[in-house]
């Protein structure tokens, strides 16, 4: 089922012992547009303190209560390797959050989508961790490909012949925790409509510029089924879509 990605942001996450604090954002790999984590703002519990997790780690969605079930404990997630909030998430990070918990990398890439650490890592047998001395992230150790949900909320989209809008949204498939589509707001181009881009259709990202470039045009656009930023998207409206800007696949 497809939602906002913002709709997800405050719900409770739920460890089998109890609250563990509330989804702050999601980290994202720009190439397989794949979750790579949920990040956990723990509020009070562990002082305000920020853990990732893997969508691996996460089980069924309670919408009417914004509640996610997390297959772990409280004490597995105290224990956890800390976030440096102001920090980039390095690669030496991510390997020290496998090897805590004990995920294996090679079977999470066929899940969720590629990962670079899977192709030259394995996983040693679960929970045995040596916190590193200082956890403060290398700027070269870092994943290019690595963004955050609400970095790239309002981001220029450039069409071939001109600006389409700026993203407003991502919606998210909570099946494979991946994010098929931006939500794009067209502004003053087009009457404030709202527009869904595939992923496909992504170009290129300029992270300093702020700006997605499309493989779509104005008039592409504008012709395209329409949609409002309180539809759904069913089977056969996505079908339409895809058929209508000649991208490949759909549900």
């Amino acid at each position: 089922m497809f939602k906002f990605a913002s709709g997800f942001q405050g719900y409770a996450l739920e460890a089998s012992d109890g609250e563990i604090g509330t989804v702050a954002d999601f980290l994202f790999d720009d190439r397989t547009w794949a979750a790579r984590w949920l990040v956990v703002d723990t509020g009070k519990w562990l002082t305000s303190r920020k853990v990732l997790l893997h969508p691996a780690a996460i089980g069924d969605a309670d919408n009417e209560r914004r509640e996610l079930s997390v297959k772990l404990t409280r004490a597995q997630v105290q224990a956890s390797p800390e976030l440096s909030e102001h920090e980039p998430v390095s690669m030496q990070l991510e390997r020290h959050l496998y090897d805590y918990y004990g995920w294996q990398p090679m079977a999470i890439e066929s899940a969720f989508g590629a990962n670079p650490i899977a192709s030259k890592y394995s996983a040693p047998p679960l929970f045995v961790f040596s916190p590193p001395a200082e956890n403060v992230a290398d700027p070269d150790d870092c994943d290019p490909h690595l963004r955050s949900i609400d970095s790239i909320t309002g981001y220029h989209v450039e069409g071939h012949d001109g600006a389409i809008g700026k993203v407003e949204d991502l919606l998210i498939d909570d099946a494979s925790w991946s994010f098929p589509y931006l939500v794009v707001d067209t502004g003053n181009w087009w009457s404030g409509k709202h527009v869904l881009i595939s992923r496909h259709a992504v170009r290129e990202i300029s992270w300093a510029d702020r700006q997605i470039r499309i493989e779509v045009s104005r008039h592409q656009v504008k012709a395209s089924p329409p949609w409002t930023a309180l539809g759904d998207v069913d089977p056969d409206y996505e079908k339409d879509l895809h058929h209508h800007y000649d991208w490949p696949g759909h549900r």
